[in-house]
């Protein structure tokens, strides 16, 4: 029992001391959350403070700009209100000039219109009278100026063009090797002796009908001495003709059978030269894929000749200028070489079809598979249709170059009498023209037009008109300059 009660009261002072060791402690934590919070308030007043000195001092600040806008703002419409006031002055002005304007326009009218009616009165003209006279005159001027400028810049654009073409085409000139001298096809077989006329039209004629008949062409024996003439408008029918004879004269064996198998050997032989002169040419040229009967019929060209000038150099000559000049031209030079080289395929066929070469060999391109433009610049290289590419214009100057360089072709004299005479006929034709020479192998023409008639500008008129009608009514290789000279002669005499 007594040990119950010693440890009961040990327990209670156990128990006191730590009340009063814990409410110490309380009261030291109660003192010192005091002691924050007075540091805290402290503190967040400061904080307080600091603030509002600085709001204060952004809030000065912005006051200060405000007012400095609104002086501004002030100055703007102090300014503005001047310049309204300036602008009711000029306005004030301006109304009493416009009143001084229409005033001084009505005086101007008034004085017009009297001035119009003295200058009436003194020129005996209205005023629409006049103004149609000057109109008129002013109108002659300007179409005179006009016309100068116009031809200046012809001149000028022809000068140019001239010598870009005349540099073109002697570059393609140059390189253009090829002979001077025309081939000609002969269709005279000549003869050892007379006596072998004889043999030759044989007993009762048999054996010229043979060979007449094989051939398709006429055999013409007259009093040519040691000669025979072979007449066909078919080229490769005249070539084997004149071999089988040639053949038959060097055999000296003449009779039917003989004919038809020397006929039938030169016949194998021509057709073997056509093919392979075809075949050469496209080879030489480099024109490919081109149809085997055309080829053939391009090889026919050996045997035929133009003006005395062979068909097939020709086609080659031009294949190889056209070609040349689309390349000083920068083109693709194969077009233009194909169709220089087809351009005269026609004069092959043209003693079996009605109608041109040109119009012949466009068909026949068009037949045999050529495209349209090979077709159309073979249809225009004389100008039977208009010329539409470059290609069909460089077919053209080839052609012409071709034919008109010296030593090509050959004339008749008769036909070259003719056509200078029809060259100065026309020119005379022209009112105001006193005389027409034709000059240089009728490659040039020159005019002398009378002066009283004909002026400067009247002249050129005449040139182009004079040219335009060559162009129409006459054929002929190459081109013709026409010269128009007019010149006035004053001749006085000192007595």
């Amino acid at each position: 029992m007594i040990g119950y009660l010693g440890r009961k009261f040990v327990g209670e002072a156990r128990v006191s001391t730590a009340e009063a060791s814990a409410k110490k402690i309380l009261d030291d934590a109660k003192r010192e959350a005091e002691s924050l919070k007075r540091e805290g308030q402290v503190e967040a007043k400061d904080k307080i403070h600091a603030m509002r000195s600085e709001a204060e001092r952004e809030l000065k600040s912005r006051r200060s700009d405000l007012q400095r806008l609104e002086r501004r703002l002030m100055q703007r419409e102090e300014m503005i209100e001047s310049k309204d006031s300036e602008a009711v002055k000029k306005e004030k002005r301006l109304g009493s000039w416009e009143e001084n304007l229409a005033s001084q326009e009505s005086k101007l009218a008034k004085a017009a219109s009297e001035q119009k009616r003295v200058l009436e009165k003194i020129a005996c003209m209205t005023a629409n009278e006049a103004r149609d006279y000057l109109i008129g005159s002013i109108e002659e001027d300007v179409k005179r100026d006009c016309a100068l400028f116009v031809k200046d810049e012809e001149i000028k654009a022809k000068e140019e063009a001239d010598k870009n073409a005349r540099k073109i085409i002697s570059l393609a000139i140059q390189r253009c090797a090829s002979e001077h001298v025309a081939e000609t096809t002969v269709s005279v077989v000549p003869l050892p002796n007379d006596e072998m006329k004889g043999r030759i039209i044989g007993r009762e004629g048999r054996n010229i009908r043979t060979f007449e008949n094989l051939t398709g062409i006429n055999l013409i024996i007259d009093d040519t001495p040691e000669a025979v003439i072979l007449s066909s408008f078919d080229p490769v029918r005249r070539e084997i003709a004149r071999l089988t004879l040639e053949k038959l004269l060097s055999d000296g064996r003449i009779q039917p059978a003989r004919i038809e198998e020397m006929y039938e050997k030169s016949k194998a032989k021509v057709e073997n030269e056509v093919r392979v002169a075809g075949e050469e040419t496209t080879f030489d040229l480099g024109v490919t894929n081109i149809n085997k009967e055309l080829v053939r019929v391009l090889g026919r060209l050996k045997f035929r000749t133009s003006y005395g000038q062979n068909v097939l150099i020709h086609s080659i000559e031009v294949a190889n200028l056209a070609g040349m000049m689309a390349c000083e031209l920068g083109m693709e030079p194969k077009i233009a070489k194909r169709a220089g080289l087809l351009h005269d395929i026609g004069k092959a066929v043209d003693h079996e079809v009605e109608g041109s070469h040109a119009s012949i060999g466009a068909e026949l391109g068009k037949r045999l598979g050529e495209s349209s433009v090979i077709c159309h610049a073979i249809e225009s290289h004389h100008g039977e249709v208009e010329a539409k590419t470059i290609e069909d214009v460089l077919v053209q100057a080839a052609d012409a170059i071709s034919a008109a360089r010296p030593g090509a072709r050959r004339e008749t004299l008769e036909s070259y009498v003719k056509r200078l005479e029809k060259l100065e006929t026309m020119a005379d034709s022209f009112p105001g023209v006193d005389k027409a020479y034709a000059m240089q192998a009728g490659r040039e023409i020159r005019i002398m037009v009378q002066a009283e008639e004909v002026d400067d500008m009247g002249s050129t008129v005449l040139a182009r008109d004079i040219a335009k009608e060559i162009e129409e009514q006459l054929d002929y290789p190459g081109q013709i300059r026409v010269t128009v000279i007019r010149e006035t002669r004053v001749v006085e005499y000192a007595k």
